[in-house]
């Protein structure tokens, strides 16, 4: 007889109000105890097909043996997209400068055991005992002023060039993937996103959203408070839990 998987998840995507088109992409495979969210760079072209090529390409990989196996298919697999956007389709562009990069986050869970996988800015969420956790640290140019030059989040933002990426899929010849490995507990629930949904919201938005037990409804309450504002970006959430 075939195991029920414990996580129940919801995905949704928009272009907000002001994009003309959306550069996100989502893969949310409960089954697989795998969901992802990547943010085509925006203003470059081909940032939607570097984010649909990320969430494909993952969807496609076959199950692994055990949790460990899992993980490095999903660094290898990344690994190969980034060579494969850096050279075959910026040479297809035909422009040696020309950029098809995305953000990735992706979280993996099995049993008791999870991990986070990411490279640029989106983010991965972690609700638990009613308080909301940050688990991945945005590779931005921002962050850097923050840790760096030990400025706070509202001097950072305003230097020039402050939402610029460190890393991202395709935008450099190595591509540095950070990893974070957690033990996962009964009534956890994780939220991957955009930043066009976290730039929206407050962290009190953010944990009261996930206070709610339906993966759908939470979902609901971001997207309506997020499209409730000016919505600037792209906009994309997966909400996982028990």
């Amino acid at each position: 007889m075939p195991m029920v998987n414990p996580w129940r998840s919801a995905a949704r995507t928009d272009t907000g109000k002001v994009r003309a088109r959306n550069e996100d992409a989502f893969l949310d495979c409960p089954q697989q105890g795998l969901w992802v969210v990547a943010d085509g760079m925006g203003g470059h072209q081909g940032g939607d097909i570097a984010s649909q090529m990320i969430v494909s390409s993952l969807a496609e990989l076959p199950v692994q043996q055990n949790f460990d196996e899992q993980l490095k298919a999903v660094s290898q697999c990344l690994h190969w997209l980034n060579r494969r956007l850096g050279h075959e389709l910026t040479l297809i562009a035909g422009q040696q400068d020309n950029i098809m990069g995305s953000t990735v986050v992706a979280l993996l869970v099995d049993g008791s055991r999870a991990a986070c996988i990411w490279a640029g800015d989106s983010r991965c969420y972690l609700w638990r005992d009613q308080r909301l956790y940050q688990l991945t640290k945005d590779h931005s140019l921002m962050q850097q002023l923050i840790d760096k030059q030990q400025m706070c989040a509202a001097q950072a933002c305003t230097q020039p060039y402050a939402g610029a990426l460190t890393r991202a899929v395709g935008a450099s010849e190595v591509l540095t993937l950070e990893v974070l490995e957690l033990v996962v507990y009964p009534g956890d629930a994780f939220l991957l996103c955009s930043d066009g949904l976290y730039q929206g919201l407050s962290s009190n938005a953010l944990g009261s959203a996930l206070s709610v037990n339906v993966p759908a409804l939470a979902l609901a309450r971001l997207f309506e408070g997020v499209l409730c504002g000016p919505a600037r970006d792209n906009l994309t959430g997966v909400v996982i839990r028990q």
